[in-house]
């Protein structure tokens, strides 16, 4: 079932945490060969509550707590992964991935291209990432463009429990190895504080959403703001404080950051001619300057300003929230942003 096809199915409201364990669960049931593994992910459902339930319905043999070694036990998703299974195995924290990058990019994402073809890695990497919540920084980076600028892995981020499940069980379908980001800001655990945008109704049935597909979550006409993940909701209410004063925003969710869906973002930007990215990454050598680059290749001549871009300062992510919070992208700098480019002649 295609996301396009799922009015009038039974539904119910979900956090982005839940509908990841439901739908992983989905994809155990109908297929064998789906197996989950981590740290705490077995007995607890793991620190981020995408996996509960799936010990009680699945046994040991099919999710599997971990120790403490991520570089073994990516290694071995790999590895099960090129002899048939379809693993998805969790890096609790983005942060870690300096122990097991070996794993995940010389192996995991280019063991097709080296092999021709012949040995596919259909492997889901899930992964947290984010800050605001005073974790320091080995616990709070969010890395989108480390992994997105390395070829032959998938990379999705979604803002919402609809599209946490669709994107989910697209990647685990998928036969490329995709790296699952999601916000911890936006998984609806109670300790971490929920954003409301994120519970929305979610159908039973399994559905995928296209991988490399990005949507339009508000139209506008004068200026296109650019999110994904835990910014798409900075981009929504910034949107709603703009148009307060007269500014038609459009807020555009990439979604998917690799395969990157170009058309989208051009034909918004070739309409409004304006655009303002926000991006929970670091500013220099990220995925905001990516767009801008792709704005700026396909869309040069619709240009009315000069992109702009809002993002976190290329400075380690602090410890003390009162630190820490000014760094975040927030809505002030959103319509700060748009305000300029309205202005510009």
């Amino acid at each position: 079932m295609t996301a396009q096809a799922t009015q009038g199915t039974a539904s119910q409201r979900l956090t982005i945490a839940r509908s990841m364990a439901t739908a992983i669960a989905g994809e155990m049931r109908a297929d064998e060969r789906v197996v989950v593994m981590g740290e705490d992910i077995a007995a607890l459902g793991g620190v981020f509550g995408n996996c509960q339930g799936l010990l009680d319905e699945f046994g040991a043999e099919r999710v599997r707590d971990t120790p403490i070694s991520e570089t073994a036990f990516i290694g071995a998703a790999v590895g099960m992964a090129s002899v048939g299974l379809r693993p998805i195995v969790e890096l609790m924290f983005v942060d870690f991935f300096g122990v097991c990058m070996d794993a995940i990019y010389n192996l995991a994402a280019k063991n097709c291209y080296f092999s021709g073809g012949q040995t596919p890695i259909p492997m889901v990497l899930m992964t947290s990432v984010g800050g605001g919540y005073g974790d320091a920084g080995q616990h709070s980076q969010c890395l989108y463009g480390t992994f997105a600028h390395l070829p032959g892995m998938k990379v999705v981020v979604p803002s919402d429990a609809y599209d946490a499940k669709g994107l989910l069980v697209a990647a685990i379908r998928d036969p490329n190895p995709v790296v699952f980001m999601y916000h911890k800001a936006l998984q609806g655990m109670g300790w971490l504080g929920t954003e409301k945008g994120t519970v929305v109704d979610v159908p039973d049935d399994s559905y995928t959403v296209d991988l490399g597909k990005a949507a339009i979550k508000r139209p506008g006409s004068d200026v296109s703001l650019v999110g994904f993940g835990r910014t798409l909701h900075v981009a929504l209410a910034a949107a709603d404080a703009l148009a307060m004063e007269g500014v038609s925003a459009e807020v555009i969710d990439l979604r998917s950051l690799v395969p990157l869906d170009k058309e989208t973002l051009l034909g918004s930007v070739q309409k409004t001619g304006r655009m303002v990215v926000i991006d929970d990454d670091y500013l220099s050598f990220g995925v905001s300057g990516e767009l801008i680059a792709t704005v700026c290749d396909g869309a040069f001549s619709s240009l009315r300003a000069a992109p702009a871009r809002i993002a976190h300062p290329d400075v380690p992510i602090p410890f003390s929230p009162s630190l820490e919070r000014p760094l975040l992208p927030n809505v002030e700098q959103v319509v700060a942003a748009a305000r300029q480019q309205m202005e510009t002649r």
